[in-house]
């Protein structure tokens, strides 16, 4: 089975930190395959912009290395690289001072009219508000520009709410795309049809029939090139606000009356703004923060977090466990586990949707346990859905009982590549359509909830507790769900 390739219209995908990291990894390669599969028009281009002089052949060059360290070698296709190739140029901008910025001008003025004009920002949060008024004073943005930003939107409500001030003098808020790679995965999109395109599971979507969620995410990585921005910010403000929280949102929701961006983001809105606040009379009983410690992960001994930061002692938390609750009819009394660290057993993100026990077992005991049926939405690695069920073991032994799992892979199960995240976003801010995309008010009404546990942590002298690398985060985590009698799922 193949999916239709609809070609997106012309565009300039203007990319503010066209030589960095983020560029070379993910936004490079992910235009390189919507290239390959068809998706993109011959007279659109892609401009890189940085403060670095060079010329567009050089920025070539750089682009071809980044493609064959990031793209396995079968998919690149000689006559599309070079396709893709001829589409790059590139101009050198200082993003705070004047020079470069009429070039940049003259240089999209070469366009036809009408051709969309993306600015994406992979640049770091203090460059959003001057890079944009300078797009729009410049004489650079016009009716059909989008402006793309990255996390983090601030680092508490108030910086967030005075960076969308300064968005919003210069660009509509149907022109700003914040991004959020986690919403462009297929598995959390599934999510909509897994409800509201089966009669199946959405009458039993509800407290009546969920015990309770778990939402992991898990790195193996520590911290890489970001030390001085991950210590300045913690796991809590890094995934809670952004990651996790939007994914709570999907799994929560409301029916949206139409698949139309405002009316899914109107009732994630709700959800964040139904949040139990952690305030500090619940925060130590519902929080639990962690640091990493030396250890083993995939079998290659690692540092301990200040041995990473390289700058002697620091309190900042590299895991956050927490138990959340929605005041809603839907989910009352239903509690939602979330944790994300970095140095974990193992890269995995999963989605995890228990269900009730069965009220009575007529099995009697030499059965077997009756496990309660649960739903794992997995996200990374090997995106797909697991539905565990109870059935009869195979055998003329009796009737005994066994836990299995209904498995869709959708690499397997659709026999296609599995595109990244990043693919479909790129593609969907050409096509204007902010469904996966953060609007401002959800933004805002995710840091009125991590606010008070950031000041409650600070309040209560709440210390960073240790934990190995290579594991799933503090003992005190376990004991954080275990008092209520449930387990972590631990991921395949």
């Amino acid at each position: 089975m193949t999916s239709q390739i609809i070609k997106v219209d012309p565009f300039d995908y203007v990319i503010f930190g066209g030589g960095g990291d983020l560029a070379e990894r993910k936004l490079l390669p992910a235009l390189y395959y919507r290239d390959r599969d068809g998706q993109i028009q011959d007279d659109s281009r892609i401009i890189g912009v940085s403060r670095t002089e060079r010329s567009d052949q050089d920025y070539r060059d750089f682009t071809l290395q980044a493609l064959r360290r990031h793209i396995p070698a079968a998919d690149l296709n000689q006559d599309i690289v070079h396709r893709f190739l001829a589409r790059l140029n590139y101009q050198s901008v200082d993003a705070t001072g004047d020079s470069g910025w009429e070039a940049l001008k003259d240089l999209l003025d070469e366009a036809e009219p009408g051709t969309v004009r993306a600015f994406y920002l992979a640049v770091g949060p203090e460059l959003f508000a001057p890079i944009g008024q300078k797009l729009a004073t410049l004489g650079l943005k016009h009716d059909r520009s989008r402006l793309v930003i990255e996390k983090p939107i601030g680092r508490d409500r108030k910086s967030a709410r005075d960076l969308n001030e300064m968005i919003a003098q210069h660009f509509d808020e149907t022109e700003v795309f914040r991004i959020d790679h986690y919403l462009g995965k297929e598995t959390v999109q599934n999510l909509m049809a897994l409800r509201f395109a089966n009669m199946l599971y959405e009458p039993i979507w509800n407290a009546q029939f969920i015990d309770h969620v778990q939402i992991t995410v898990g790195e193996s990585v520590g911290l890489e090139n970001r030390a001085g921005y991950y210590d300045s910010s913690g796991a809590l403000r890094d995934m809670v606000q952004n990651h996790l929280l939007q994914l709570l949102t999907l799994v929560a929701l409301e029916p949206p009356s139409t698949f139309s961006a405002d009316s899914i983001r109107d009732e994630k809105l709700k959800v964040l703004r139904a949040l139990v606040p952690i305030q500090n009379g619940t925060v130590a009983q519902r929080t639990v923060r962690g640091q990493y410690g030396s250890g083993a992960v995939d079998g290659k001994s690692v540092r301990a977090y200040a041995e990473d930061l390289g700058s002697g002692a620091s309190d900042t938390e590299t895991f956050v466990a927490l138990k959340a609750e929605i005041n809603t009819w839907r989910w009352a009394g239903v509690p939602f586990y979330l944790r994300t660290g970095k140095r974990m057993a193992r890269r995995a993100s999963e989605i995890s949707i228990t269900f009730r026990k069965v009220p009575y077992s007529m099995f009697g005991e030499d059965a077997g346990e009756i496990f309660q049926n649960q739903l794992v939405v997995r996200l990374q690695p090997g995106e797909g859905i697991k539905q565990y069920l109870m059935i009869k073991r195979p055998g003329p032994g009796g009737m005994k009982l066994r836990r299995v799992a209904l498995d869709m892979t959708f690499a397997e199960t659709f026999n296609t590549r599995h595109p990244d995240a990043y693919e479909r976003l790129l593609m969907d801010v050409i096509r204007g359509d902010q469904s996966l995309f953060m609007r401002r008010d959800e933004v805002e009404a995710a840091w009125d909830w991590v606010d008070p546990i950031l000041k409650a942590w600070a309040d209560h002298e709440q210390k960073a507790l240790p934990y190995p690398s290579g594991t799933w985060g503090p003992t005190a985590a376990i004991a954080l769900i275990e008092r209520d009698g449930r387990t972590w799922h631990e991921p395949d």
